[in-house]
């Protein structure tokens, strides 16, 4: 999966450009990507993660 498919996807499951991490870690499944490229799709389209499971964001 190319890295523009993540962020349509990423696009799609955001709210108010925000997405939660655990809505974020279900979609890096569902699509068999690594954690870190949905982190990476945020980032580059400036949706901010929130609710983070580790203190992170």
């Amino acid at each position: 999966m190319d890295m523009e498919q993540i962020k349509r996807e990423v696009e799609q499951a955001a709210t108010d450009r925000r997405i939660d991490c655990h809505d974020a870690r279900a979609l890096a499944e569902k699509l068999g990507v690594d954690y870190a490229l949905v982190g990476k799709a945020c980032n580059e389209l400036e949706v901010k993660i929130h609710a983070c499971e580790l203190g992170c964001f």
